[in-house]
């Protein structure tokens, strides 16, 4: 049995929708590749987080990501990329859960994306417009937790 041209063509016209839908809500392809440039990810690498992560540290951290950091917009209440605005922005936001990518990433490399975005991808910069640097270090301990 043979099928038409523009049997396919109504077809493919029919499934592509769905298509989009399973492409755009997919999760990251690689989550372990850095976001912070090459000529400064050493330096952000080495960049310490002079704060503690203490549990007042934690709390307020947790208060920023859900509040005026706007976090949980796109990364989730529970920080998996799963957020209402991550089916907005490609490539999918972090899945902050992930422990692999917990331990390929430093303070200071999410800092950098914090303070200057993420090249390529929907992650804009929030300091000094949003949040502060302190702020965003208190927000890297919560981050932390969620592995």
């Amino acid at each position: 049995m043979r099928i038409s041209f523009a049997v396919k063509g109504a077809l493919l016209l029919l499934l592509s929708p769905l298509f989009c839908t399973i492409v755009i809500g997919a999760p990251e392809r690689d989550p372990l590749p850095p976001r912070v440039p090459d000529k400064e990810r050493a330096a952000a690498q080495a960049m310490k987080n002079p704060v503690a992560a203490s549990p007042e540290s934690i709390a307020k951290g947790k208060g920023l990501y859900e509040g005026k950091g706007t976090c949980l917009k796109c990364h989730g209440a529970t920080g998996k990329g799963d957020g209402p605005g991550a089916k907005l922005v490609r490539p999918a936001p972090r899945n902050m859960t992930n422990p692999d990518w917990q331990q390929a990433r430093a303070d200071g490399e999410m800092f950098w994306i914090i303070k200057n975005g993420s090249p390529g991808t929907g992650m804009v910069a929030l300091i000094p417009s949003d949040i502060t640097e302190d702020d965003a270090w208190h927000i890297i301990n919560y981050v932390r937790t969620l592995k």
